[in-house]
């Protein structure tokens, strides 16, 4: 699918609010009806553009105080296949197949304590990955591809 100027405007509000975002609301930034919006928001999602809508959850406030990147080592051809078995892992909340280097897995995990980091760690070595370092996380900071139709949005043309 070819976005243009409107699509990506819609998608960039989605982004800084996709629960708050109303269609009638996008419709009147982007200067056209609240039905074409949707339609627009049908069609991306009917073609993989847009593949769900998730919270940002901060993980220590929801009692998950442990945060880590586990970086992976995978043999190449099995590489696609580890990566998905990894999210199986109770407390892996995504996985990163990188394209070069021998650390071609970045798996991120959460957890109550480092016991739970361990068990992930065994798990992740069962599976096998080999787990050649990981990283705690301290915070995150996270933002939405910002270019995305911005210019539509803010009235400076696309």
């Amino acid at each position: 699918m070819t976005l243009d100027g409107t699509d990506k405007a819609i998608l960039y509000m989605l982004q800084r609010d996709a629960r708050g975002a109303t269609t009638s609301e996008m419709a009147e930034r982007v200067g056209m009806s609240a039905s074409t919006v949707r339609n627009r928001i049908k069609k991306m999602e009917r073609t993989g553009v847009i593949r769900g809508y998730h919270p940002i959850v901060d993980y220590d406030k929801a009692g998950l105080q442990l945060h880590v990147f586990f970086i992976c080592s995978a043999p190449n051809p099995d590489r696609g296949q580890l990566a998905t078995d990894a999210r199986e892992v109770e407390g892996v909340v995504a996985v990163y197949e990188v394209l070069n280097g021998e650390d071609n897995i970045q798996v991120e995990a959460v957890g109550t304590d480092t016991d739970d980091m361990a068990r992930i760690n065994d798990e992740l070595s069962d599976l096998g990955l080999d787990v050649v370092n990981s990283k705690v996380i301290k915070s995150a900071h996270l933002q939405p591809y910002d270019h995305f139709g911005q210019g539509v949005v803010e009235g400076d043309g696309a």
